[in-house]
């Protein structure tokens, strides 16, 4: 089958390379994101469903992939963009044509853009696991057409763990695991011994893990290290990952707490703590950082607050839409769910602008010892 026009008759996204607008990290990995039926710490059971790892041999053939965003689309700086990023490698290394479609601001209409985009494509690509259920519908009305999910395994955890539909695959990742790497550097860095956490959403289970494995890197370090940490909204309310002035609020009042590191895990509302950074730095004079997500943020936040980016979590969001879309070109296409942890460089941190560089050796060690297996990160904050 071979569904590759576009659906530039829409009017929404299509074709690669053109930005549209957006909203903030993320989603990131933002929101990321149905309810979250199948929780990514159930590690074990998703690698049993679906254990190849990422293929280093590209496909060719033209076919093609509906990618549906995320809220906000192109331009978060983060969750959105990376997949972008991964569709973009694509068409030019697979030679695949590309349908970009966007949720309107509540989401409602994603079961109408997967069926869009299933009408035209090959394969479907929801970003973010608010996509899971409807997709698993839209599956069931396109059985000749393959679809992903990103941030959610799609399996039947209540029935063993089996897939949700013969067409679907889920693209998850270990966040803790990349969160422990930039919680670590945190503690390496911080002057005061007091840092901070800002989450997007609370209550479904996914930026919880970015928490837990940030924690647990700090206090590897530092055992007594200070830790303050709150999350914008809880779901079911996903404004979190798009309030950027709430972000702020609360990294001024973290820094005012004697905070000099803060990590956030909230999408586009992340853009908040960079400029609350830059603000504390001059209002004391005594710099203080912020800890991206997602993608490299050095390289995508505005140049004025650049130099207060201290790292970011790495989450290859990009590196997940290309595989599966190579998957596909190569028909070996597989219901289930892949894990994209630090041994696939599926998550990981960043290095640009030199300001750890003097610690990646300790870093490098960490993750030695997660990949080997004594170290196990987990995926729930401390009590």
């Amino acid at each position: 089958m071979n569904k590759s026009k576009n659906l530039l008759a829409f009017g929404v996204v299509a074709a690669l390379g053109f930005a549209a607008c957006g909203s903030d990290d993320e989603p990131a990995d933002e929101p990321a994101e149905t309810e979250d039926e199948a929780p990514a710490e159930e590690a074990p059971a998703e690698e049993e469903a679906m254990e190849e790892e990422p293929s280093e041999e590209v496909a060719s053939g033209d076919f093609g992939v509906g990618l549906t965003y995320d809220i906000g689309g192109r331009g978060d700086q983060s969750f959105n963009d990376s997949a972008a990023e991964g569709i973009e490698r694509a068409a030019a290394e697979i030679g695949i044509t590309a349908s970009e479609l966007v949720p309107n601001a509540d989401g409602s209409d994603r079961p109408e853009l997967l069926q869009l985009q299933a009408d035209s494509n090959d394969l479907v690509i929801g970003v973010g696991f608010l996509f899971a259920d409807d997709t698993v519908a839209a599956a069931a009305d396109n059985p000749d057409v393959n679809f992903a999910v990103i941030d959610d395994a799609m399996l039947d955890f209540d029935n063993g763990g089996v897939p949700r539909c013969d067409n679907c695959a889920g693209l998850t990742f270990a966040e803790e695991q990349g969160s422990f790497l930039v919680g670590a550097a945190a503690a390496l860095k911080s002057e005061s011994g007091n840092i901070g956490f800002i989450g997007g959403v609370a209550g479904f289970g996914l930026i919880e893990k970015f928490e837990a494995g940030f924690e647990a890197g700090a206090k590897a370090v530092n055992p007594d290290i200070v830790i303050q940490s709150q999350y914008i909204t809880e779901a079911p309310d996903f404004d979190g990952f798009f309030a950027p002035d709430r972000a702020k609020e609360i990294a001024l009042s973290f820094y005012d707490g004697g905070a000099d590191i803060i990590y956030h895990a909230a999408g586009g509302s992340g853009a908040g703590l960079f400029e609350a950074a830059k603000e504390a730095s001059e209002a004391s004079g005594s710099k203080v950082w912020g800890i991206g997500v997602d993608s490299d943020q050095y390289n995508t936040v505005d140049a004025a607050v650049q130099e207060y980016v201290l790292t970011s979590m790495i989450k290859r969001v990009d590196t997940a839409v290309f595989e599966i879309v190579n998957t596909q070109a190569k028909g070996e296409f597989a219901a289930g769910n892949v894990v994209y942890d630090l041994s696939l460089d599926g998550v990981g941190y960043s290095t640009t602008g030199g300001f750890i560089d003097d610690i990646v050796d300790q870093l490098e060690d960490f993750k030695a010892q997660i990949v080997a297996g004594d170290i196990v990160v987990p995926t729930t904050p401390e009590a």
